[in-house]
């Protein structure tokens, strides 16, 4: 499952200079534990397991809009998405437009995912009056010229990717792979290019940068050779070691794959098989089914639900599964937040403050690898982990990551924004800083003030609070990718039908000449 990606970025992120590498990163067994089918039970000794209660019928549309919000949650909201917008533009390198994986970190390395994020922010920026169109161009150019300019290759240093994909981390000053642990990544690559289409689709005007834009984000995308990373059968391969190494995990069971096999679907120089979907679509059966009263395809984090979600509009689009199952990947989203409000209003395991606005769990920073006594009771707490309720595994140490809830908003605006609230009411700025919200925090972790906070913030968790604010808001990024045809194409040769691809939306200039 996906957790091997998401839980390399841990609390231990070790430091680099150009020079050296220090450090690696440790790696959780959570991916392999879902691999290997581990039920609830795996985990509930040390961190409880909430009971399912009768299914509950959850509406279809989300009942809050933003224009019938009070002023005052107006407000919250333009200051919540203009902090966490400045969190990409700021910490960005404006030399090369390379995007942090975390921030502040001195001498931390540059995540191809964080710029995915990123480049998919500046046209908000834009839209939202952040930044003039031209400071978009200029760092949006900035950072396509760069990647495109990064050897590919298949060296154990001294290249930025190979095959079209990308290291998951770059050194954030020459662009190269940051040390031998960093893995050649298809979901990061994956998560990169959702951004590059973005930028793609987005800068449409008919001006020598506005072109060159489209055309050096045609360059990088049909470059990808996805059926090189097919390497165990029908499915693909979660990333490659040089000099000839492949992961042993792929691309099985519902998650945040959703989004590679789609771009894979849509390439036109190096596309999957059609038939690679139901392939993977036939993976997930073991995940669906009822969890805390909600019947859903099981992710237990909520960043599965949210990184394809954040670019794709899925609202009434299904493909043969969901047609099968009466449901469609947006209606899941907002059955797994529902999920999982409900999971810590039950708190099995009496973790201090969850109730109706105090919920989110997903992989995170968490307070470290140690042991205390909370409420009468030996607990053990974790760092970075891939934190979770779901009918798949529950992984719950009192962690509440705001991305969960925020990331979430788009699917249920009227359960999340409460929370959002909530918490910046009830915990200030000792977890909102000029940046938004930090990374997690944890009310049942007893340190110098009184409980832990995180203190960086993650691109790959600032980017879903961003993207889903504004599609929430206006659809923006939703609308704007649905004019890109390589993504219309994955979507098609996938077998998804309804919603808004009823209807032939006109495509973005380059892409419509390229294919």
């Amino acid at each position: 499952m996906s957790m091997q990606h998401r839980t390399q970025r841990t609390s231990e992120v070790p430091t680099f200079s150009p020079a050296t590498v220090s450090g690696r990163r440790k790696k959780s067994r959570i991916s392999r534990l879902c691999q290997a089918g581990f039920a609830l039970g795996a985990l509930a000794g040390t961190f409880g397991i909430a009971q399912a209660g009768p299914t509950v019928s959850t509406a279809l549309t989300p009942a809050l809009q933003p224009a019938s919000l009070p002023a005052a949650d107006a407000a919250f909201v333009d200051d919540l998405e203009k902090r966490t917008f400045n969190w990409f533009w700021e910490t960005g390198n404006p030399k090369n437009g390379l995007v942090p994986d975390r921030a502040p970190l001195p001498n931390g390395a540059a995540s191809i995912a964080s710029v995915g994020f990123g480049l998919t922010a500046y046209g908000i920026g834009v839209e939202r009056h952040y930044i003039t169109r031209q400071q978009a161009v200029d760092r949006t150019l900035t950072t396509l010229r760069f990647l495109a300019s990064l050897p590919q290759n298949d060296h154990v240093s001294g290249a930025a990717g190979y095959k079209g994909f990308f290291y998951h981390f770059l050194d954030p000053n020459t662009g190269l792979r940051v040390a031998d642990w960093s893995e050649l990544s298809s979901v990061d690559t994956a998560l990169l290019m959702g951004g590059v289409l973005f930028s793609q689709s987005y800068f449409d005007h008919d001006t020598p940068q506005e072109k060159e834009i489209r055309d050096v984000a045609d360059k990088l995308y049909r470059r990808i050779d996805w059926t090189w990373m097919k390497a165990h059968g029908p499915w693909l391969s979660m990333g490659w070691m040089p000099p000839h190494t492949f992961l042993p995990s792929d691309w099985k069971g519902y998650n945040e794959g959703l989004i590679i096999y789609l771009q894979a679907l849509g390439s036109p120089t190096h596309p999957l098989p059609a038939e690679t979907w139901k392939a993977w679509t036939a993976t997930y059966e073991n995940q669906w089914g009822d969890f805390q009263g909600h019947k859903l395809l099981n992710f237990a984090p909520m960043f599965g639900h949210q990184y394809s979600e954040s670019w794709i509009d899925f609202r009434g689009v299904q493909d043969a599964w969901d047609r099968a199952h009466n449901v469609d990947y947006f209606q899941n989203g907002r059955e797994a937040a529902y999920a999982q409000r409900a999971y810590a209003q039950a708190n099995p395991g009496d973790w201090k403050d969850y109730g109706p606005n105090i919920w989110g769990l997903t992989a995170c920073d968490g307070p470290g690898d140690a042991q205390q006594v909370y409420d009468g009771k030996k607990r053990h707490y974790l760092a970075y982990s891939a934190r979770g309720a779901g009918r798949d595994y529950i992984l719950d140490d009192g962690t509440i990551a705001p991305t969960a809830v925020g990331g979430s908003i788009a699917f249920a605006p009227e359960i999340a924004l409460p929370a959002l609230k909530e918490m910046r009411a009830r915990y200030g700025d000792r977890i909102y800083n000029k940046y938004g919200f930090l990374d997690a925090f944890n009310p049942s972790f007893a340190d110098q003030k009184s409980y832990w906070v995180d203190g960086q913030q993650l691109g790959i968790d600032q980017g879903p609070i961003l993207l889903m604010l504004e599609n929430w808001r206006s659809g923006l990024v939703w609308n704007t990718m649905k004019k890109n045809a390589y993504l219309r194409t994955g979507l098609e040769r996938a077998g998804f039908e309804g919603g808004w691809m009823r209807t032939k939306t006109a495509t973005s200039k380059s892409v419509g000449q390229s294919l």
